[in-house]
């Protein structure tokens, strides 16, 4: 066994492993992590075989996300995972990270809890699967396309909400799928947002960030109606029980429970109130 940082060569391995556990990410999506630490993604290769991940991204130095924690069947209960995870908090360490985050399956929760991390809150990933495009009832006014010349007052507002600044990320979601940008407006300026990214199987929904529950079902419905994918995703806030009604009412169903998680100090948690349904959790 040997573990190593990751490359560029290593994202079709990635994508096998992700694919294998019927996870959602792109090649995007791996590149989106090398883009943004080129140091802090790790593979773990057998004979030349990748046959493990994790990967770190780091927000202003505040706190540092984990993700893409996955590991080849054929190779798994030999302690390959947990030879990552420490792999990843030692390296988040080396550079003086104070708070490191993931959301935890049921599966991994023990392990993180082994190594210090704690509970912050809890999520609900939520699937919807139709036949068709749905046809939406928002009014045309209800909900728009972010524009251009909005998106850094839109990146303001995530910084607030989220707790950190993460515009690379959305700028990046926006130029890939500038059509699930929506917006909100009062007064003609954006008070509400949600992005959407094309996964492998499913188009998904996030970060979707609302401070009233009108604002929050044009932001969803909007989405429905950009979409045309036969399946979507919500990592949706569990506090937030408006959001959980709206997507229930929309025939979303259950998927599986996520547990927000945090090592060290949380001095930046960010505003957990408009948080209607979280980026993802390989991003936060």
């Amino acid at each position: 066994m040997r573990l190593r940082v990751m490359t560029e060569h290593d994202i079709p391995a990635g994508l096998r492993l992700n694919t294998v556990a019927g996870w959602n990410q792109t090649a995007a999506d791996w590149r989106r992590f090398l883009d943004n630490s080129p140091n802090g993604c790790f593979v773990m290769e057998h004979d030349k075989k990748v046959v493990g991940t994790a990967t770190t991204i780091s927000y202003e130095n505040k706190f540092a996300w984990i993700g893409m924690v996955l590991v080849d069947p054929e190779y798994r209960k030999r302690g390959i995972g947990t030879q990552l995870l420490k792999k990843a908090v030692a390296h988040l360490d080396q550079y003086h990270v104070p708070t490191m985050k993931l959301d935890a399956t049921p599966l991994g929760k023990p392990l993180y809890e082994k190594l210090g991390f704690v509970t912050e809150f809890e999520i609900e990933r939520l699937i919807l699967k139709r036949p068709s495009k749905a046809v939406s009832t928002v009014p045309a006014s209800a909900c728009s396309s972010v524009r251009e010349a909005e998106i850094e007052q839109i990146f303001r507002m995530d910084r607030e909400v989220f707790g950190a600044d993460r515009s690379f990320l959305l700028r990046s979601l926006f130029s890939e799928a500038s059509e699930l940008a929506l917006t909100v407006r009062e007064d003609g300026a954006p008070r509400c947002y949600a992005f959407g990214r094309r996964g492998a199987f499913a188009d998904h929904l996030g970060p979707w960030m609302a401070t009233s529950r009108a604002s929050a079902e044009a932001l969803l419905r909007g989405f429905l109606a950009k979409s045309s994918r036969e399946t979507l995703i919500v990592d949706c806030v569990k506090s937030n029980a408006a959001a959980f009604e709206l997507l229930s009412a929309c025939s979303f169903t259950p998927s599986r429970p996520l547990t927000r998680m945090v090592r060290g100090p949380n001095h930046f948690p960010g505003r957990r109130g408009p948080m209607c349904a979280i980026l993802g959790p390989e991003f936060g």
